[in-house]
This record gives structure tokens, C-alpha cells and sequence, in this order.
């Protein structure tokens, strides 16, 4: 099997791909996409990712053989899921759930997060905009504790939806959340922090991903 072309950077939408590359053991090379350069904007990226977003992916023993692209996060991995025939339930009901969450976290917890992220590290402070995104940050964490009272995952097993979900949880500390006041959120972290394809996927450019979050907080380089 060749190996599956990850365009990359270290970002929560970047370490989902890689978590579920290592859970399903598949082959890939990282193509980074420094986005400190602007290089998702670059005419390479577009062809493959039209809305200059990372990641994206290539898979050169697409469908019928063929090389296929994908952009967008939730794609990639219902595609992976799919592919591997993990993490992705073939069985309707099951799937319905996994698909439900997923695009909760894509279209709610990502971009609440990220903008609350965003504004939290601008050197202007603009107060409204940050009490907007962290308050709905922390009201979403708040519906994932609630549903994790009564599940061990987000769907009925561990699942694509918890791939997604894990790495916009972990910068919890930024948004000024003590997980000890989400007791079950707080166990489904540590859970599936503790799985090894977790642990190695979410470490891939970490190195990267704290200097860029200097620079964004305008601190002096090392």
C-alpha cells in the first residue's frame, strides 16, 4: 500500500488526521503546510484544497486505484473510516450517532474554539469578542459532559467523533476550564488521551505548534 499524502500542520484539525492515520495503521507522509508562511494559500494547496484550509489529503490507491483528494477534516476521516473499515460504524444506527457528533465538532466546538483561541492571543484585546467564543466554548464543553454521563465515548464505541473532538479539548487550559468541574469529560479526556495512536498522533509538530503560539502572543523567539 503506498503511503497516503498528509498536507499538515500542527493544529487540532491537523492532529485528528494523524491520530486516525496511527489508530488505523495506515501508511503516510507528512507534507507540511506552514501556515505561519501562508503556504495553504499557495496554488499547489489549492488544487487540493480549494478553500486553502489544511489538512488535506492525497491517496494515490484511491477508489478503482486512481489517486482521489480530500479536503476537510470530517471527510478525511469518514473517507479513513471507511477505507481502514474502523472507527467508522457500517451499521446505520450506530453511524447516524458517530456522523452526529462528528459535524457537531466541525461545524460548533472547532470554530468556537478556534476563534476564542484566535482573539485570546491578539496583542489588541477585544473584550467582546472574547467573552463571545469562550463563553459558547465553554457552554459546548458543558453538552459534552452531560452526554458523556451516560456514554463511554461520543458514539456507542470509540469512534471518528472522538478523534475529531480530543484535540479541541485538550487546549482547555487556554480557555480558562478546569475539566475537574467536568467529571465526565474529564474521564473521556484522560481515556482516550491515554491510547498510544492518540498520544503519538497528537505529538507530531507539537514543537512548531508552541512557537506559533508564541509568536501569536508576540513573545521573543528562543
Amino acid at each position: 500500500m503506498q503511503p497516503i499524502d498528509l498536507h499538515f500542520w500542527p493544529t487540532p484539525n491537523g492532529w485528528k488526521i494523524t491520530i486516525m492515520l496511527e489508530e488505523c495503521a495506515l501508511p503516510y507522509r507528512i507534507v507540511p503546510v506552514d501556515l505561519s508562511k501562508g503556504e495553504q494559500l499557495h496554488a499547489d494547496f489549492l488544487r487540493i484544497s480549494p478553500n486553502g484550509r489544511m489538512p488535506a489529503i492525497v491517496d494515490p490507491d484511491g477508489p478503482g486505484g486512481t489517486p482521489l483528494s480530500i479536503f476537510e477534516s470530517g471527510a478525511i476521516l469518514q473517507y479513513l473510516g471507511d477505507k481502514a473499515g474502523k472507527f467508522y460504524p457500517a451499521e446505520r444506527r450506530a453511524r447516524s450517532k458517530v456522523e452526529q457528533w462528528l459535524f457537531w465538532q466541525v461545524g460548533g466546538l472547532g470554530p468556537m474554539a478556534g476563534q476564542a483561541a484566535h482573539f485570546h492571543y491578539q496583542k489588541e484585546k477585544i473584550e467582546y469578542a472574547i467573552t463571545r467564543y469562550t463563553n459558547e466554548s465553554k457552554r459546548l464543553y458543558g453538552v459534552l459532559d452531560r452526554h458523556l454521563k451516560d456514554s463511554e465515548y461520543l458514539g456507542d464505541d470509540y469512534s471518528i467523533a472522538d478523534m475529531a473532538t480530543w484535540p479541541w479539548v485538550r487546549g482547555y487550559k487556554a480557555l480558562g476550564i478546569d475539566l475537574a468541574e467536568l467529571p465526565n469529560l474529564q474521564r473521556w479526556f484522560k481515556l482516550v488521551g491515554a491510547r498510544e495512536a492518540v498520544k503519538t498522533g497528537s505529538s507530531i509538530g507539537k514543537d512548531d505548534f508552541a512557537r506559533r503560539q508564541k509568536e501569536m502572543r508576540g513573545e521573543p523567539k528562543a
